[in-house]
């Protein structure tokens, strides 16, 4: 809300006003023809009814500041009703009250006392006692002081510029609609283009940008827009390349499992279109309200009812008989809808079966159970019992099975709404190491437009990796993703400061209120848009918290020698800003003793701890982590799908990423064609070290098998060392034969099987995240320093990053 401030003199009669504007600017001042105290050639001397209208036409709409309000309602109603007027009921806030409860424990809260104690200037002179009860004088003073306690209350508020990042869509964030609004609105076209596409035949779109340009920010606000109608599914960047449809199912899955509201996504699509099923089997005279029977019956007409009003609860309690009943027919009518329409070979009917299952639980448990069946995992006995479904063949082809679900899902859609289809952070593709994967993601994304109906497919991209795609893939891919292009340019500086106030909604003051103009100068001028919103984290630190001005972070924009020049005389310009206000202070307190803080003066002459550089990159990373380490912790207990082709991709990405700093060979082992689990193995100075992953069923013939093999592995290399890992939130092993073989491997000298535990888990995900943003420019800082951090600090290492060959050090974090 836009403020003024004012200050009025008289007492009880109105003497003179004055207003300063949000920006610190006086814009009114008058005094009062009828006051006894105001000579005739006063100027700016009006009528007092005359003066009170022009007060009332500037502060409408607006929040009036005072420094004790009381005195100036006072003033203001007295003058009011003398004149025959009425005062409107306005909005006042006292920087009186704020001072107390900002600034506690001071001798006095008058203008002048805190206007000295915090140091504050008008036209770069200090608050002096003769000039005060000045209406214009004091409405000045009034403007420094209520601004300085906006900021002593943001030290209480986290910065609102610090989350500048969208990791996926369906998070929220603060958001300027008409930033890409037209880009926006091609998309929301083309979905419109799709549903009424006969043939519902699925479109693609690469939506080309800069890091940190919003691509990702765009999809929120598809998101956003859409969830209400649309299944949104979002997919990262896949690590292996023997499993990526595998992968993309893997995440489409999660996605639909996300909630939007009071169901998940995956429930939604369910409840559209069964309704939809069900309103083609039943015609209804509009007249006389009356059902037509086509196999249509009492329960079919509750179901339908219940699913119009989402009240799933209406179809009966958990492991009641009137459930069961009710979903098996839910079940029955959905298969024969595809039976009609599509076939009833290979997998579909049982993943629509699948599907209805994990729909008509509620237990969260159940669910997590089913989700992991719908991923085409192979389950325990218990787990199968549970919900009640068959288990999976141990021979089941993933890629195989993973591109029908998702064709299934698709056509499903048809009923619905189409499906939104986000491909992000691709960025890790581009590297040598990933040559494999990329070409096997080409051939995908070709599948999923042949035989995936009813879709809207995003790539985001920056523009070098989009040329590479260019120049790797040919037309039968190049031509589907790219039937549309969207390009995402810098915002102009009116738009980004737009952007900016959008963020300071949280926190109630003003982009003037918080920034000085050189400040906003150096914000405006970064590139790109999250470059922009970085520096202003900076700046809101620096103003509120004292925090010193980091070096800039940004490396995409290279500066020239002129540009470089120019920055340093800023800085110098601050440093010399900073300088002149503390000498000044210094004066002030020689002057009069206890005026002035002395700590925060003797702050501004020798601040407390003075980084460099690299102190700033490692805090920057550190500081990264930290944030990032939090939402793992928070996201523990919601089970993501869990695969040996995806943790050790994360593994080799890992391995890949520590070359920077040291020389390691990965390669892997073969034992003729028995199976063995998935594994890399790291070739050192220090010797060798394989690691594995054996995440599936125990109870199955493939764990006992691959275990065993894996065994065989460690005799036949007893020089090397030896890691097999499984996630313990996973079903636990009790087969007998299993646990031999587990036993086995913990007594050989070189040999170990672990339990991945809470934390091996978010040390392995967070290494993973950091290397994935930094490939994808979401971190600003180059590979190497962010590794070393490591390697360096005690509070991030771990054991992991032995078997790269580094021992775990001795040094601290201590934040600069």
């Amino acid at each position: 809300m836009d403020f003024v401030v004012i200050d009025t003199e008289g007492k009880p009669e109105l003497s003179e006003l004055a207003i300063v504007n949000s920006h610190g600017l006086v814009i009114y001042e008058s005094f009062s023809q009828d006051h006894p105290n105001n000579k005739k050639n006063t100027p700016n001397l009006k009528n007092i009814k005359t003066l009170l209208r022009e007060f009332l036409s500037i502060v409408d709409g607006k929040k009036i500041v005072c420094h004790y309000a009381q005195h100036d309602i006072d003033v203001l109603r007295y003058s009011f009703q003398k004149v025959g007027l009425n005062l409107p009921n306005l909005e006042f806030e006292c920087t009186w009250n704020l001072a107390t409860n900002y600034l506690q424990g001071l001798e006095s809260y008058s203008l002048e006392y805190l206007s000295k104690y915090l140091n504050l200037r008008v036209h770069n002179r200090y608050f002096v006692r003769d000039m005060a009860h000045c209406a214009r004088y004091d409405a000045e003073f009034t403007y420094h002081l209520y601004r300085r306690l906006m900021i002593e209350r943001l030290k209480q508020i986290p910065n609102p510029f610090s989350s500048s990042r969208v990791d996926t869509p369906f998070q929220t964030h603060p958001d300027y609609l008409d930033t890409y609004i037209s880009e926006f609105r091609t998309l929301e076209s083309i979905l419109t283009d799709i549903k009424l596409d006969s043939n519902r035949q699925s479109k693609g779109v690469v939506v080309i940008g800069e890091p940190g340009s919003g691509k990702t920010h765009l999809m929120m606000r598809l998101a956003q827009a859409r969830l209400s109608s649309n299944r949104l599914l979002f997919i990262r960047q896949p690590n292996n390349a023997k499993a990526v449809v595998y992968h993309i199912y893997s995440r489409i899955l999660e996605s639909l499992v996300e909630r939007v509201g009071s169901f998940t996504q995956l429930d939604y699509l369910i409840i559209n279109s069964f309704k939809k099923i069900l309103r083609e089997r039943v015609s209804i005279q509009k007249d006389q309200k009356i059902f037509i029977d086509r196999g249509f019956n009492q329960k079919d007409q509750e179901i339908l009812k219940a699913l119009e009003d989402k009240n799933i609860d209406a179809l009966g309690s958990e492991g009641t008989d009137r459930k069961r009943d009710y979903w098996q027919r839910i079940e029955r009518r959905i298969g024969d809808w595809w039976v009609n329409y599509y076939s009833a070979g290979g997998f579909a009917l049982s993943i629509l079966k699948g599907i209805v299952k994990y729909c008509s639980y509620t237990e969260l448990g159940r669910k997590d159970i089913a989700t992991r069946w719908l991923a085409g995992q192979t389950l325990s006995d218990d787990e199968i019992e549970k919900i009640g479904l068959p288990n999976w063949a141990e021979d089941l082809s993933q890629e195989a099975f993973s591109l029908e679900a998702i064709s299934v899902l698709g056509k499903l859609s048809i009923l619905d709404e189409p499906l939104i289809i986000i491909f992000d952070q691709l960025e890790g593709l581009g590297l040598s190491h990933n040559r494999e994967v990329l070409l096997n993601f080409g051939e995908a994304i070709k599948e999923i437009f042949t035989h995936v109906p009813n879709s809207l497919i995003i790539l985001n991209m920056f523009p070098d990796r989009w040329e590479q795609f260019k120049t790797t893939f040919d037309n039968s891919i190049i031509g589907r993703v790219s039937q549309h292009q969207i390009h995402l340019k810098q915002p102009e500086t009116a738009e980004l400061k737009a952007i900016l106030r959008v963020k300071l909604e949280s926190v109630d003051i003003s982009l003037e209120q918080l920034f000085i103009p050189e400040d906003l100068e150096d914000i405006l001028e970064q590139k790109p848009i999250r470059a922009v919103l970085n520096r202003a984290a900076d700046y809101y630190n620096y103003r509120v918290r004292q925090i010193p001005l980091p070096f800039s972070r940004e490396s995409l924009h290279k500066p020239n020698k002129d540009e470089e020049l120019v920055t340093q005389l800023r800085l110098l310009k601050q440093q010399q800003q900073k300088l002149t206000e503390a000498f000044l202070s210094l004066m002030q307190a020689v002057q009069e003793p206890g005026s002035v803080d002395l700590t925060d003066l003797r702050r501004q002459f020798v601040p407390h701890n003075i980084p460099n550089e690299q102190s700033q990159t490692d805090d920057y990373i550190i500081e990264y982590l930290s944030r990032k380490k939090a939402y793992l912790e928070q996201q523990y207990s919601n089970l993501p799908i869990i695969s040996d082709a995806d943790d050790i991709g994360k593994l080799k990405t890992i391995a890949e990423a520590f070359n920077h700093i040291k020389l390691i060979k990965l390669t892997h082992y073969r034992l003729g064609r028995r199976v063995l689990p998935e594994h890399i193995v790291v070739e050192t100075d220090n010797g060798n070290y394989v690691m594995g992953f054996l995440q599936i069923a125990p109870n199955t013939t493939s764990f006992t098998s691959r275990i065993s093999n894996f065994n065989e592995l460690v005799v036949l290399h007893p020089q090397d060392s030896f890691g097999l890992f499984r996630d313990e939130r996973l079903t636990e092993v009790n087969s007998r034969v299993a646990k031999e073989n587990i036993e086995r491997l913990k007594n050989t000298s070189n040999g170990k099987f672990l339990l991945l535990s809470k934390p091996d888990r978010i040390h392995l995900e967070l290494t993973y995240q950091l290397i994935i943003d930094i490939h994808n420019k979401d971190l600003d800082v180059d590979l190497e320093s962010a590794l070393k951090v490591f390697v360096t600090y005690q509070e991030w290492y771990h054991w992991l990053f032995n078997m790269f060959g580094f021992a775990k050090p001795n040094r601290t974090t201590v934040l600069s």
